[in-house]
């Protein structure tokens, strides 16, 4: 009981349930997330921030990477493929970081793709994800939690785009912007809505 006591904050983590079920997860997958998440950091995806660069305020958190809008009763797992050829097959899992977008907190544009379906559809997979997203207005609340840290956006506008056609303002700048972009209408290809989102 002394020794746990003397080194509770060295031996603490063994009595996180959480903590515990990440560790034997990557031990059986080979690999846990943050491992993949430092690889790519070192590829120079989603670069880190230079020298200096000004810090994004964000929050401690326990939850596992994923994408909360409470307007839209929305809370599902967000997922970071390493190429861009992943990244349909990864919708199904749930909504997907854009490769060679920036990072949660890092200066630059972070986009997020999910897919959307027609009203009524049933929530399998993760098919329905994005299906209302045109009902966010301007001060609405998205929060990101990524690599243990929670970062709070609040929207600023949304727009529509014609398939093939580019955001109009760059990947990367001073700023820190989340941008949640699927199909429209919903459950049709015909043009993208793209909803934009700054960081509080």
């Amino acid at each position: 009981m002394s020794f746990l006591l003397i080194n509770w904050n060295e031996v603490s983590w063994i009595f996180n349930y959480r903590a515990v079920s990440g560790i034997i997860a990557g031990v059986f997958q080979g690999e846990t997330s943050e491992g993949k998440i430092a690889e790519r950091k070192a590829a120079g995806a989603g670069k880190a921030p230079e020298e200096g660069a000004s810090v994004f305020p964000y929050s401690f958190t326990e939850r596992e990477n994923s994408l909360e809008i409470p307007k839209l009763e929305i809370s599902v797992p967000l997922i970071f493929p390493e190429k861009e050829s992943e990244v349909q097959a990864l919708l199904n899992r749930g909504v997907v970081h854009y490769p060679g977008s920036a990072l949660p907190g890092v200066k630059g544009q972070t986009i997020i793709l999910g897919h959307s379906a027609p009203l009524g559809w049933p929530k399998i997979r993760y098919d329905w994800v994005f299906t209302n997203l045109a009902q966010l207005d301007k001060g609405d609340e998205i929060f990101v939690y990524f690599d243990h840290k929670k970062y709070a956006y609040k929207v600023k506008g949304k727009l529509f785009l014609d398939r093939g056609e580019s955001l109009s303002y760059p990947l990367t700048n001073s700023e820190n912007m989340l941008i949640l972009i699927s199909c429209w209408p919903p459950g049709k290809d015909f043009r993208r809505i793209a909803v934009k989102a700054e960081i509080k």
